[in-house]
């Protein structure tokens, strides 16, 4: 009998000493997170030689598009958002084809799918001169699209229009641009007149990198890439008679 109770007085102290020892860690644990939350590690301040030296890649626009956009840093957000008749599904995919030019390149139509006016608009711009470095993904919701982007071999460049079928929240957004830092991600947005459709893209388009207005079938600069003109012209006769350029009639 008392051998029994030592014994199983032995073992409520193993438990407790166990239990203790977890207990113990677990304090640890806290406090070493509190420690890292009170002391956080400051990246190194950089010296202007520092930023001088940096080496950032860029995309070696020519002709007109460095005319238009300068070259632009590789990677990151940019924005371009219109009204609906003014250019922009034409200026997407004329974008898409010269970026061909320096990676794979997928469109993700949200809002359009492969639709009929998708069709003939990729026969207008001449899809299938790039058709071995462009993909076209029919209404791919962001989780799949996540997912894609994130094997082997998946494209550089994306195009996800629109922004507003994303439905997205910012922090979703920020989170999204964070895991896939290594891609070009090009969001396309509804307009309220001259501004993107929402707050939350207005917020998306003021961190981009590089913001497109398209208007009167010019796609224009707003920051912050600038070439000398400032603007990309994507259909000449149209823009001509918009922007009151058209030549005078002998």
């Amino acid at each position: 009998m008392m051998t029994k109770v030592i014994k199983d007085a032995a073992q409520v102290i193993a438990e407790l000493t166990a239990t203790n020892a977890e207990l113990r860690d677990k304090i640890k644990e806290l406090e070493k997170s509190l420690w890292r939350r009170d002391h956080p590690v400051l990246r190194r301040a950089l010296s202007v030689s520092d930023v001088m030296r940096m080496k950032k890649e860029t995309y070696p626009f020519e002709g007109e598009w460095k005319e238009a956009f300068g070259h632009p840093e590789k990677n990151g957000v940019w924005f371009v958002w219109g009204n609906s008749g003014n250019g922009k599904t034409s200026f997407l995919l004329q974008l898409c084809k010269e970026l061909s030019r320096f990676g794979r390149v997928a469109y993700d139509s949200l809002e359009e799918g492969a639709s009929l006016t998708m069709k003939n608009a990729f026969m207008t711009a001449g899809m299938q001169d790039v058709a071995r470095r462009f993909v076209l993904l029919d209404r791919e919701n962001m989780e799949q699209l996540s997912a894609r982007l994130g094997k082997h071999k998946s494209p550089d460049i994306v195009v996800i229009d629109s922004f507003q079928y994303t439905h997205m929240s910012f922090a979703e957004y920020e989170a999204f641009k964070e895991r896939h830092a290594n891609k070009l991600l090009i969001f396309v947005s509804q307009a309220d007149g001259n501004k993107p459709a929402g707050r939350t893209a207005v917020s998306v388009m003021y961190d981009a990198s590089l913001k497109i207005f398209v208007s009167g079938f010019r796609a224009i600069s707003k920051g912050r890439y600038f070439g000398n003109k400032g603007y990309y012209t994507i259909w000449k006769e149209r823009a001509d008679i918009y922007w009151g350029e058209s030549p005078k009639q002998e």
